[in-house]
């Protein structure tokens, strides 16, 4: 009985994690219709931070060197993609996020990578571990990509302001 519940629990997290991958999916491509802000750009890394209230719960705790270890995996080799496939462009004065046909295929490649590492990785450990672990990598994605998009931003806007004031 035991094994039917990690399955389920085990099916729970990978149709979750397909449902995260369609909503920034979704999102995103909403989001190109609005301009963006240093808030916004931000708020998402701020917003998942709390996600690391998780390692208060025995449960989810992991060795430092695991920790280490997903994080800077998310760091160095998943947010290049991201980064390479959002750019930021001036429309009209205001910033936007660019379009991009390749961002969708990024984020579908990470998912399949994802789940395949998942599947994997939550043989050898528990399930909540193994969600500790894609959280951390998952971070480690996210702060360099929103980092690069926060730079860009603010030299859009830099020499949008000094665009304004030669006139």
């Amino acid at each position: 009985m035991l094994q039917l519940g990690a399955l389920n629990l085990q099916a729970i997290s990978s149709i979750s994690m397909i449902g995260m991958a369609l909503l920034a999916i979704f999102v995103r491509t909403r989001a190109s219709r609005k301009p963006v802000s240093a808030v916004k750009i931000a708020m998402p890394t701020i917003g998942m931070s709390s996600g690391f209230l998780m390692f208060t719960v025995p449960a989810f705790r992991i060795p430092a060197m695991w920790a280490l270890l997903a994080f800077l995996a998310g760091l160095l080799l998943f947010s290049y993609p991201l980064i390479r496939s959002s750019k930021l462009e001036v429309q009209g004065g205001e910033v936007f996020i660019k379009r991009s046909k390749s961002f969708i295929f990024v984020l579908m490649g990470l998912l399949v990578l994802r789940i395949a590492l998942h599947s994997y990785i939550e043989q050898y450990i528990s399930i909540p571990q193994t969600g500790a672990l894609f959280f951390l990598l998952a971070f480690g994605m996210l702060v360099p990509w929103r980092y690069v998009m926060l730079l860009q931003y603010r030299k859009l806007k830099v020499r949008e302001f000094q665009q304004q004031k030669s006139l």
